[in-house]
This record gives structure tokens, sequence and C-alpha cells, in this order.
């Protein structure tokens, strides 16, 4: 069992930045991600972190302008948010699990209950 808790949502401007957080607690995992969801849309990948080989990817809308990374001694993983837009605007969650494609919803197991973060232009 793993336990995801994300942190760090809130309210910015275009242009603005924001760091979220995700704190993580239990069994051991391969593939750590992020995934948002905007109101009326599917929830898409943003983006993950492989545990073996430290290798990260990202969806091509936020290529360049998000980094993610892993604190693994806080058992913390990181969304660092930059240039964001009104098109950020979604509920992000943080999602644990055994991935060979990382944007496969269905590989991940565990899930986080979301930090909401809102961009006003």
């Amino acid at each position: 069992q793993v336990q995801l808790v994300e942190s760090g949502g809130g309210s910015v401007q275009d242009g603005g930045s924001l760091t979220l957080s995700c704190a993580i607690s239990g069994d051991t995992y391969t593939t750590l991600a992020w995934f948002r969801q905007a109101p009326g849309k599917e929830r898409e990948g943003v983006g993950a972190f492989f545990t073996g080989s430290y290798n990260t990817y990202y969806a091509d809308s936020v290529k360049g302008r998000f980094t993610i990374s892993r604190d693994a001694a806080k058992k913390t993983l990181y969304l660092q948010m930059n240039l964001l837009t009104p098109e950020d605007a979604a509920m992000y969650y943080c999602a644990a699990g055994y991935a060979r494609l990382w944007y496969s919803q269905s590989d991940y197991l565990y899930w986080g209950q979301g930090t909401q973060v809102t961009v006003s232009s």
C-alpha cells in the first residue's frame, strides 16, 4: 500500500510559478507521476519519474516549463511549474505504480487526493 498526499496548489497569475509536492509513504514502486484534470476534460499526464533509471518524461504541453524531481530521503516528489498559463489550471494528482509507459494511467495503482491549481489571466 502506498499513500500519496499532494500540497502546494494555489492561485497564480498568468506567467507565474508554483511548486507542487507529493509526500509518499508505504510500499515500493517504480514510477511516480503527475496527472491533471481540468473541469470538463479528461485526466491527462503531465510527466513522470522512473525510480530505477531516474529518467523523467513530460507531456509536450509542459516540456521546457515544468520539471519533476524527487527527494528520496524526504520521500517527496515535486513538480516545479513555470510560465503557467490559464490552460494549466486543473486539479493535479500524484500517482505511483509500475508503469511501462509513463502516461498509461491504468498502470498507476495509487493516487493522491489532488491539489488545485488556478491561473488567472
